[in-house]
């Protein structure tokens, strides 16, 4: 019989609980705040600023932010930071000016932000468009520059397309020694072609002044997208804002990582952890079922079960050193002198590569699985084992058949784990198969079609790459909210996937009074 006294669930330890439940949200809410916040801003056509400074000077740039800063002479002044391109002519991509040097600010509908393949963004006003040295009429000239812009953007369209799916097949059969007139017709033809295409494009040019009057040819080949974010609706600026975002998903770095999107780093991110669930989860599935269902439950077993959960606190890093020792080096080694001896020196699988990175993570959370499976395994009321033995099972049918469907959501619960773990994983890929750079995914149209041998892209590792290995550290900083908060997205696509996965099942074959 329970004591009178204070009623059983008050106290301080529920409030405590609730309490550091709603911080630890709280907390979280405002993480993808500032992601989102500082990511995705990055995408908005900012407006352009003509700033004229007291000693008469003009400047035009996108304001950033604001700071108080103190001079060499002890004063504190506030300064703004503009982000004014134009590295090529001014050398400074951005400037800090003290706010009480401004004497106008005007924001003239002319100014462009071009963004280029070589030396970044230029903020400068349209002068005039010419084609092959000779200046053209054609009016208005915002809307003339953007349709020549467009057949530039068809043109290199057609002479990548040639590239890639004429020439370079063509190149490498003959390479394979396939000597075929007709395949050296069509090569000679394709690339007479892309030089046709790459004159064209190179034909037309766009002049431009600065703030500072330096005037600047540039051709339209080099540029790869352009706005006028004065002259902008906000729907259009929406549109743009799309648009940029769709382009960072899509496309492939630039510059260094430090421009254009993170699609390689995308499909590395979710293939490696795809490839890692389908590794992880048979080795750990058998040996948690060997542990509580075969084995004999001594003092050996129970060995067994602390060193499998002592091996998931051990650091990561520790994991990729062994990666690189034993699959890279010991069984890619191995493979080459088997398999691929005749291109030696050079390695095909004993270098880091897509396999080996799955692998090693896959070690990585083995324990993980093992651990979530046999607690899934020892829910499961030893009625339903006894009833399928009694009906005439064997012990392999009662696995098979009761056991281990009823242990699938402790399975995926595991995979959910092991995903959310392996996946901002950075430093074991490092040593086994992460690239800085690598645009092209490991999936092609040439057999096998996926190459496991294949360096490979990855968010986290893009994150620390653009954030800590780049030149410029303010043009860094959107790009590492925005790739902090995609990878955040991913981790919870895979995630949310596999817990409805795991809620399906549950309801499908939970036992009666477990769910």
């Amino acid at each position: 019989m329970r004591r009178a006294g204070r009623p059983r669930g008050e106290g301080p330890w529920p409030w405590l609980a609730a309490g550091s439940l709603a911080l630890s949200l709280l907390m979280l809410a405002a993480l993808l705040l500032l992601l989102a916040g500082r990511g995705l801003g990055h995408f908005w056509p900012a407006p352009v600023v003509l700033v004229t400074l007291d000693d008469g000077h003009q400047l035009a740039g996108q304001p950033v932010r604001e700071e108080r800063r103190r001079t060499l002479e002890g004063h504190w002044v506030r300064e703004r930071l503009y982000r004014v391109g134009n590295r090529d002519l001014d050398g400074e991509a951005w400037r800090w000016v003290e706010v009480g040097r401004i004497v106008a600010e005007e924001t003239p509908e002319a100014w462009a932000v071009i963004e280029r393949r070589r030396w970044g963004e230029l903020i400068v006003r349209p002068l005039a468009l010419e084609e092959a040295g000779r200046r053209l009429t054609e009016a208005p000239l915002w809307s003339a520059f953007e349709a020549r812009l467009e057949r530039g953007r068809a043109l290199a369209e057609e002479r990548d397309a040639l590239r890639e799916e004429v020439i370079a097949p063509l190149a490498r059969r003959l390479a394979a020694g396939h000597d075929d007139a007709a395949a050296r017709e069509r090569l000679v033809a394709a690339q007479a072609r892309v030089a046709e295409l790459q004159a064209a494009m190179a034909r037309d040019v766009l002049v431009v002044e600065s703030a500072a009057g330096e005037r600047l040819s540039v051709p339209l080949a080099e540029i790869t997208a352009a706005w006028r974010p004065n002259a902008m609706s906000p729907a259009e600026k929406l549109l743009a804002w799309g648009s940029n975002l769709w382009h960072f998903l899509s496309e492939g770095p630039e510059a260094a990582n430090s421009a254009g999107g993170v699609w390689p780093a995308i499909f590395g991110t979710v293939l490696m952890v795809l490839l890692m669930s389908l590794l992880v989860t048979p080795f750990g599935v058998l040996a948690a079922v060997y542990l509580h269902e075969v084995a004999p439950q001594g003092r050996l077993t129970g060995w067994v079960r602390i060193a499998v959960r002592n091996l998931a606190g051990v650091p990561s890093i520790v994991y990729g050193v062994f990666g690189l020792g034993v699959f890279v080096y010991g069984l890619g080694g191995r493979l080459d002198a088997w398999f691929f001896a005749e291109t030696l020196p050079s390695p095909t699988f004993g270098t880091g590569g897509l396999l080996w990175a799955s692998l090693t993570l896959a070690l990585l959370t083995l324990p993980v699985v093992i651990v979530a499976t046999e607690e899934g395994l020892a829910r499961i009321p030893d009625q339903q084992r006894e009833a399928a033995l009694a009906l005439g099972a064997t012990r392999a049918e009662m696995l098979r058949r009761v056991v281990l469907p009823m242990a699938l959501p402790a399975m995926l619960t595991g995979v959910i784990l092991a995903i959310a773990r392996a996946a901002g994983e950075v430093a074991p890929l490092m040593l086994v198969g992460v690239a800085k750079l690598a645009p092209q995914v490991p999936v092609d149209g040439d057999f096998p079609y996926l190459h496991l041998e294949r360096k490979f892209m990855h968010l986290g590792y893009h994150v620390f790459d653009v954030g800590f290995h780049g030149g410029d550290v303010e043009a860094a900083l959107p790009l590492v909210y925005a790739t902090a908060l995609l990878l955040v997205g991913v981790i919870l696509v895979l995630n949310l996937t596999a817990i409805l996965l795991r809620h399906h099942l549950r309801a499908r074959h939970a036992a009666p009074g477990t769910r």
